[in-house]
């Protein structure tokens, strides 16, 4: 029951402006609870009426009516007029929750792209476009699907299992708890986390900076400002909305639509040539590349604080989330397909005027530089602070969110402190180191993440069968392990030395090198669809058709 007595409690608490049918005033009166109903229609006719300029405020219905009709109004007067009173109610409820979804569709659809789209999302599709040249948009479909509908569907297979936890459970409770922390510790304070102080900052300042000048202590300061600033929009991971989608998330969008439109009106030149690793199955390039964006691991993060964002929107109901979950992936993937698309047709453009470019960043730095001079240089600091903060800001909230539920004596803003604090220090350890232990934990951790999506969207009957979970995740699991430590074993003698003397080494490397797809980096595929059908027929076999938990 809303409390009609206090109209500033009762407008506070649902946070939605619009306009309320006189006809609902009218029906309120004769229900007799007609006081505290007046007292706010004079209140949203005020807010109105001052905010009559903003066609966006003036185009909402307040999601107050439909409360108001549904908890206070509707019974009794329904009952005065012989039911005339309920058509009319239900139609104006019935817009009411139409417009309201519309709402909550748009607010958290960009929430998710906010937290979604930092440092990597920025580096990589340009680098794509540079590197792939004629071969971009191929190269851009592969990428669409790592780095834009894996993470989406991540989210909603959180959302649908509840947690992470319950979606890992059910390989194995043990596994639950160890892939869950290595995945926040990675998407977290290990790796991620630093990543966005750590570009940000090669983005903002050294540019600014005569050459050749000491940024050691630049960057801590500027880590220490950063990490701080971050902590306290963490604090409120339910605020993230307002906070992140109304604002933030915008001024991105405009930011980098302006270098893309300034690439159109001022052409450098056509696309590039296609160079390594592009000429060769580009769309597979395509979806590895996204492996780097680290958006798939960090849409199993994100589903927690996309349920706490949109329960603070009003909807409850466990269907009722789940369908505005979907409803706002589907906004992201657009706003992802988007801004991938005008950074991949900027980057296959810097990359046939300026070839040979190591990474996004430079690919991004030499085109907005030779097309807006010097200004260029701020506006791509201010798209690069925009974007990692977002991201910063919702890793923060999430890991926090999550080693609380671990160790419930240990506050939420303690663990969002201490994140913010281990990210600063590891942060100045430089881009680069971070990024060259990044890797090799990504191929480690990916496929298994991308197997555990998966599995969570097979048919029911499927899902019924409890042996795919564990059987599939072992299978990928020692396969991406182990052509992760061959590969390294390539690039560290030490290693390579050790792997040598184990027995069978050569055989087992032989037969990595056998299975279809290794050559492209997806030799774990195989591997996994061999456990998950082993699973289902060992699972058929016992009997074992239990459901998993949902």
């Amino acid at each position: 029951m809303l409390p009609l007595h206090n109209p500033a409690i009762c407008l506070a608490r649902v946070g939605v402006y619009c306009r309320v049918a006189r006809t609902g005033v009218i029906i309120a009166k004769s229900s007799g609870k007609s006081r505290g109903f007046e007292k706010i229609f004079e209140i949203l006719k005020k807010e109105k009426k001052r905010r009559k300029s903003n066609k966006t405020e003036g185009k909402r219905l307040d999601f107050l009516i439909h409360i108001v009709y549904n908890e206070t109004v509707f019974p009794s007067a329904a009952l005065k007029d012989g039911g005339g009173a309920r058509e009319k109610i239900d139609s104006a409820t019935q817009n009411v929750r139409i417009h309201y979804d519309q709402i909550v569709k748009q607010k958290v659809g960009f929430t998710l792209f906010s937290m979604f789209f930092g440092a990597g999302n920025l580096i990589f599709p340009p680098q794509l476009g540079a590197q792939a040249g004629t071969a971009t948009w191929p190269a851009m479909a592969g990428l669409a699907i790592s780095a834009v509908g894996l993470p989406i569907l991540a989210v909603i297979a959180v959302v649908r299992a509840g947690s992470l936890d319950k979606l890992a459970s059910r390989v194995h409770p043990v596994f639950s708890l160890v892939f869950t922390i290595l995945i926040y510790l990675s998407i977290g304070p290990c790796l991620a986390i630093p990543r966005t102080a750590s570009t940000s900052f090669e983005m903002a300042v050294p540019p600014f900076l005569p050459e050749g000048a000491s940024t050691t202590l630049l960057q801590l300061g500027y880590s220490a400002v950063f990490f701080a600033a971050a902590f306290l929009v963490a604090l409120r991971p339910e605020k993230l909305t307002s906070r992140l989608g109304k604002v933030l998330c915008p001024t991105l969008l405009v930011l980098v639509t302006v270098i893309f439109l300034g690439c159109l009106v001022h052409p450098l030149g056509g696309y590039g040539a296609v160079q390594a690793p592009y000429d060769h199955a580009a769309p597979v390039q395509g979806f590895l590349t996204g492996y780097q964006t680290m958006d798939a691991i960090a849409g199993l993060n994100f589903g927690i604080v996309i349920v706490l964002n949109i329960k603070a929107l009003g909807l409850q109901e466990t269907k009722s989330v789940e369908r505005a979950t979907v409803r706002a992936g589907v906004v992201a993937a657009v706003l992802f397909l988007v801004m991938y698309s005008m950074l991949a047709h900027v980057g296959a453009v810097s990359g046939g005027a300026f070839p040979g470019t190591t990474n996004g960043a430079v690919t991004l730095t030499n085109l907005v530089r030779a097309i807006f001079g010097a200004p260029g240089s701020v506006l791509l600091a201010a798209v690069f602070i925009i974007a990692c903060f977002n991201t910063c800001v919702g890793l923060i909230s999430c890991c926090s969110s999550y080693f609380n539920t671990l160790i419930p004596k240990i506050p939420v803003p303690a663990w969002a402190a201490f994140f913010a604090l281990v990210s600063m220090f590891i942060a100045n350890a430089g881009l680069d180191q971070i990024l060259a232990i990044s890797v090799p934990v990504l191929n480690m951790l990916y496929p298994a993440a991308i197997v555990l999506i998966v599995l969570a969207f097979l048919p029911a009957p499927v899902q019924r069968l409890k042996g795919i979970y564990p059987w599939g995740i072992a299978f990928v699991g020692v396969a991406s392990v182990a052509y992760e430590v061959r590969s390294l074993g390539q690039t560290i003698p030490a290693l390579d030395r050790v792997l040598s003397r184990i027995p069978l080494s050569g055989a087992v490397d032989h037969l990595l090198e056998q299975i279809p797809l290794a050559g492209v980096g997806l030799g774990w595929v195989l591997p996994a669809v061999v456990g998950i059908l082993l699973g289902a027929v060992i699972s058929l076999m016992a009997g074992q058709k239990d459901q998993v938990e949902k």
